[in-house]
């Protein structure tokens, strides 16, 4: 018999603001040096937003200062389209009073400026591969992809980072030194946006950004490339040269490749629903009925930063990034507030103490030990004339699978009510 309890990551520092911009600070007491690094500004470029999210989860800061947007533009990601109201890397310089942007927009611009803000990274999967002479229709100049993008060559005021060419040209340096293959070669693309009047790109986030003598680059990764993967890896390997450049030490939790990139990417990870439901959002099915929750302001936390949720003709839909991995239907209850913060459970014959909201791995049977106040509802199991089940030994062979949560028709609710009022969801595993 195993136990296991889940937890639920949590940013520690999580802005919310109206315009639903999630800004995640990962912070030393060290210095004020910091770095922004955006994604998703373009809602089907998941190899910034991608890219970000893993940066936000996975990487431990332990010397001056991250910023991290993954998702900037999420609404268009859920869509996967490159702007649902047009582009919004084109309204930076002007956007009308009525744009469905412009709060996001107002909000990013007072981030970038703010005073500690040393440098800024905005995030995109470009067409192709840049190369400065034409060698076709996909190597050529007209290409995006592979770059590190720069506005001009160095900021008007003398500040640190300021050299915007040298800085981009060791970037590139090293990062072709670390190609998964030749053709994958990255170089810097100069846009020259005030020499040239270049109007598409003086609308820009970092053009917006060197304007206020803000030192800013786009990393452009190509669409062309052959998975999401190859796209994160390039994201990450540029981003940990400009960290590098900065002085931004840092550890990762996995080694940076291909294979465990995509491991992580698959991971969708937990959906915690008002601090008394956590739903594994791997392998679970693409549909749950009688969820209980609250008619009104639930709070939906998600462990991976691409999670949103969305309501649509009275359920609630749930997407990591640009895949919507469950409907839920939900059963509205109001939530009691004199609820258990532990249940015991008789587990393979040995009783065990266990959190409101834990898993429970079982090989035979389990069973809910009575407790005052409480009533037990296992999803999947019927007797009639029972309204409580607690007491009762239960196994696999009792339960309907269809009530199951998981697609290998394993996992089982197990909800815990007081006076009709909904209390907390254990998840049982069989084995």
């Amino acid at each position: 018999m195993k136990l296991f309890i889940l937890s639920i990551l949590i940013f520690i520092y999580i802005l919310n603001l109206d315009a639903k911009i999630n800004l995640i600070k990962k912070e030393n007491p060290d210095s004020n040096t910091t770095l922004l690094v955006i994604g998703g500004i373009h809602g089907n470029e998941p190899g910034g937003y991608y890219a970000a999210s893993i940066l936000a989860q996975h990487y431990n800061i332990t010397s001056k200062n991250l910023w991290i947007i993954p998702n900037l533009n999420q609404d268009s990601i859920m869509k996967f389209r490159r702007g649902i109201h047009g582009d919004m890397n084109r309204k930076f310089n002007h956007i009308k009073k009525y744009d469905k942007d412009k709060k996001i927009i107002d909000e990013i611009k007072k981030i970038i400026l703010l005073p500690n803000i040393s440098l800024i990274l905005n995030l995109h999967d470009g067409h192709g591969f840049y190369r400065k002479k034409s060698e076709g229709n996909i190597y050529n100049p007209l290409a995006w992809g592979q770059t590190c993008v720069i506005d001009q060559c160095k900021l008007l005021e003398d500040k640190p980072f300021c050299d915007l060419n040298n800085i981009a040209l060791t970037v590139k340096n090293n990062i072709n030194k670390k190609l998964l293959k030749k053709h994958h070669s990255f170089n810097v693309k100069n846009t020259n946006t005030k020499k040239d009047n270049n109007k598409d790109m003086e609308q820009s986030l970092t053009y917006f950004a060197v304007k206020h003598s803000k030192p800013a680059f786009a990393i452009e990764t190509s669409k062309n490339l052959s998975s999401v993967a190859e796209k994160v890896f390039y994201q990450l390997v540029a981003i940990e040269e400009y960290m590098k450049i900065m002085d931004i030490n840092y550890t990762r939790d996995f080694e940076l490749n291909e294979k465990e990139i995509g491991k992580i990417i698959k991971n969708n990870g937990i959906l915690e629903i008002n601090h008394n439901i956590l739903l594994n959002l791997n392998n679970i099915k693409k549909s749950l009925s009688y969820i209980p929750i609250k008619s009104t302001s639930n709070k939906f936390n998600f462990s991976n930063p691409l999670g949103e949720v969305k309501k649509v003709n009275g359920r609630y839909l749930i997407f990591i990034a640009n895949h919507l991995v469950l409907r839920i239907k939900p059963q509205y209850f109001k939530i009691a507030n004199d609820c258990h913060e532990k249940y015991d459970v008789v587990v393979d014959g040995k009783k065990v103490s266990v959190s409101k909201t834990s898993e429970i791995f079982v090989n035979d049977d389990f069973k809910v030990t009575k407790s005052n106040h409480s009533r037990v509802n296992v999803i999947g199991y019927h007797r009639k004339g029972i309204v409580d089940e607690s007491n009762i030994k239960i196994s696999y062979k009792d339960l309907n699978k269809r009530y199951s949560v998981d697609k290998n028709n394993k996992i089982f609710r197990v909800e815990f009510y007081n006076n009709n009022e909904f209390c907390s969801m254990l998840m049982v595993h069989f084995k």
